[in-house]
C-alpha cells in the first residue's frame, strides 16, 4: 500500500494548504504533457491528492491506512465502482487541465463505439449587415443592391483549392484514411482514441499542385454583389436572411448567409405604430365647431379629406381607412386646435352670444 504522505514529501500534520502546494510541485514536475515528465509517478501523485485533500476521505486513511471506494478500482480507475456499473468516486478538482478530461471522456465513449464525426472543410462564416431606408420605401418595398467585401470563391480553382488537372494524392499521413490514432497518458490510466487527420482535415486527400492564387483554400478576398427584395411593409430592426451570400467556405464548402439589418429612418411628419401610419394637422376652433372637413395627403402624397364629424370631442382622432402602410393600416389624424391669441370686441360678443344659444 503507497504511504501517501511520502509520495507528496510532507508530514502526516501538514495542512490542507501544504497538501495542495505539494500537489501542484509534484503535478507540473511529472505531467506527461513535459518533455521529462513521468505518467506512473503523476497518477500516484494525483491518486494521493485526491485522498489527502478530502477530510472524511483523509480521516478514513488515517485510521485504517485506506480509503473504502477510492483506491484503485477496475480499470485502474481511483474509486473503482462502489456504487455500480455506471459509477465512479472521482475528484475532478486534482484534473488540472480540463482538455485533458475532455479528451479522456472523448476516448471513452469512443471505446463504447461512439465516434466523432471527422473534421473537414470549413463552411464559410455569415455576416450582418445594415441598411437604412426611408419610412416611404418601408411602404411600397424597394429592390436593394448591395456590394460588400468578403472573402469569396477562388476564379483560379474554381474554389477546389488546387488545379482540377493536377487532382488530389493520398495523404501520406493518416494513408487516406482522414483520421490517426492517438495515444495519450493521464492519470486515470492510458488512453488511446482515434483524431481526425490535422493534415488533410479529415478528407484523406492531398492536392498535387495547390492552388498559389489562394493558398489551397479555395477561397480570397474580393466583392460580392447581390440584390434582396425588400418587401412592403418591412419593420424596423427586421432581419432579412439571404442565403449562400456571407463568406465563402474552404474548397466548396458551402458559403455562409447573409443577415441584413433593416433600419427605417424617423419620419418628419409620419409615425408608424404597426401597420397604421399616424399625423398630426392643424385646425382653429371654428373648423371644428362648423364640423368642415379637414385637407391632408397621405404618405404617398396623395391629397385626401375628412369631415370632422358632429360632437367631434377635442383629444379624438379622424381616421381614413387603407392609407396606412399595408392595405390593412390606416392613417389615423391627430387634431391640434389652435385658438386666437387676441379677441376683438365683436368676436368676443359672437362668443358670448354663441354660449348662450348652447346654454338654452
Amino acid at each position: 500500500m503507497n504511504n501517501y504522505y511520502e509520495i507528496l514529501g510532507i508530514k502526516k500534520s501538514a495542512s490542507k494548504e501544504e497538501v495542495k502546494k505539494a500537489y501542484r510541485t509534484l503535478a507540473h514536475k511529472y505531467h506527461p504533457d513535459r518533455p521529462d515528465g513521468n505518467a506512473e509517478k503523476f497518477k500516484e501523485v494525483s491518486e494521493a491528492y485526491q485522498v489527502l485533500s478530502d477530510e472524511e476521505k483523509r480521516q478514513q486513511y488515517d485510521k485504517f491506512g485506506r480509503v473504502f471506494g477510492a483506491t484503485a478500482g477496475p480499470g485502474g480507475f481511483p474509486g473503482g465502482m462502489p456504487h455500480g456499473p455506471w459509477s465512479w468516486d472521482f475528484d475532478f478538482s486534482s484534473v488540472e487541465d480540463a482538455t485533458e478530461l475532455e479528451e479522456i471522456f472523448n476516448a471513452f465513449f469512443e471505446g463504447l463505439g461512439i465516434r466523432q464525426r471527422r473534421r473537414t472543410y470549413t463552411r464559410g462564416s455569415d455576416l450582418e449587415l445594415t441598411t437604412e431606408i426611408t419610412l416611404e420605401e418601408a411602404k411600397g418595398g424597394k429592390i436593394l443592391k448591395l456590394e460588400y467585401e468578403t472573402s469569396v470563391e477562388c476564379k483560379t480553382c474554381n474554389g477546389l483549392g488546387y488545379g482540377s488537372k493536377a487532382g488530389v494524392k493520398k495523404c501520406d499521413y493518416c494513408d487516406g484514411r482522414g483520421e490517426v490514432k492517438e495515444s495519450r497518458d493521464s492519470f486515470f490510466g492510458h488512453f488511446a482514441r482515434v483524431v481526425s487527420c490535422k493534415t488533410c482535415r479529415g478528407v484523406g486527400q492531398m492536392p498535387k499542385e495547390p492552388c498559389i492564387t489562394c493558398d489551397a483554400s479555395g477561397r480570397v478576398k474580393g466583392k460580392r454583389s447581390v440584390e434582396i427584395d425588400i418587401r412592403p411593409g418591412v419593420l424596423d430592426g427586421q432581419i432579412i436572411k439571404v442565403k449562400a451570400t456571407g463568406e465563402a467556405g474552404e474548397r466548396q464548402a458551402g458559403a455562409g448567409d447573409l443577415y441584413l439589418r433593416v433600419k427605417v429612418k424617423p419620419h418628419p411628419i409620419f409615425e408608424r405604430r404597426g401597420n397604421n401610419l399616424y399625423r398630426q394637422v392643424n385646425v382653429n376652433l371654428l373648423d371644428v365647431l362648423l364640423e368642415k372637413a379637414v385637407e391632408t395627403t397621405t404618405l404617398d402624397g396623395k391629397e385626401v379629406k375628412v369631415k370632422i364629424p358632429p360632437g367631434f370631442e377635442l383629444g379624438g382622432e379622424l381616421r381614413i381607412k387603407g392609407e396606412g402602410m399595408l392595405s390593412d393600416g390606416d392613417l389615423i389624424i391627430y387634431l391640434k386646435v389652435s385658438t386666437p391669441k387676441r379677441l376683438s370686441s365683436k368676436a368676443k360678443k359672437l362668443l358670448e352670444d354663441l354660449e348662450s344659444e348652447l346654454g338654452e
